[in-house]
């Protein structure tokens, strides 16, 4: 239900507090489902060790992950940015360093900005699923990680589960196919649905903003 209150996000009482395109809303609360995938203990597992790591570090070196985060900038579910921890900038790196493939890193690195992909066209059949992005190639050391919704219903316009499906190789060049992957994880693509995707380039363990798209599968 939509109400006209400062921004707020999250739960009390049995309500739930959060922002969408319409503006401020609250909703019962909702006990969120724990499937236990091994999608989700490989994240849980990379993100205790990477706790575990950081209390091991030096305090010059939990400094420079704190200064590091001071240029690391995200948005909020109300649409307000803030900077990193150095907690925050220590996982963040080097949980996307883990997905790419890459060792983790004790010292906090100079901070590197990969391109934002600006343009992408689905091609989505049940028996093709393929993305043409730009910009491509990929620059250097540069990977792309997609991540994917269930399949919805055609009339859906928003979309909050993102899981994910794919990584790119290094520089790789437009497309990347991703029929196998996503038909693992939620089944051959149903003619009529539609499916949300996300899009980041990673690049030594930093993130660009994501490209937000969706396709109905014909």
């Amino acid at each position: 239900m939509k109400v006209l209150k400062p921004p707020q996000s999250g739960s009390a009482a049995g309500v739930t507090a959060g922002r969408n395109r319409f503006g401020q809303y609250e909703r019962t609360r909702a006990i969120p489902v724990n499937p236990g995938s091994g999608a989700q203990g490989l994240v849980r597992a990379r993100m205790s060790t990477n706790s575990t790591a950081w209390r091991a570090l030096t305090p010059a070196q939990r400094a420079g992950w704190s200064d590091l985060g001071l240029s690391m900038v995200r948005s909020d579910s109300l649409g307000q940015s803030y900077s990193l921890q150095g907690n925050q900038a220590y996982a963040s790196v080097n949980n996307n360093r883990l997905l790419s493939g890459l060792a983790v890193v004790a010292d906090a690195p100079a901070i590197a900005t990969p391109i934002n992909i600006i343009f992408a066209t689905i091609t989505l059949t049940a028996a093709a699923f393929s993305i043409a992005y730009l910009a491509t190639p990929l620059g250097a050391a540069t990977y792309l990680a997609v991540f994917a919704s269930p399949q919805r219903s055609a009339g859906c316009s928003f979309e909050g589960d993102f899981r994910f499906v794919k990584l790119s190789t290094a520089a790789q060049a437009s497309p990347i196919v991703i029929l196998s992957e996503y038909t693992a994880k939620f089944g051959v693509p149903v003619v009529g649905n539609r499916i949300f995707l996300t899009f980041v380039a990673l690049s030594l363990g930093f993130e660009s903003g994501p490209f937000i798209t969706s396709q109905v599968v014909a």
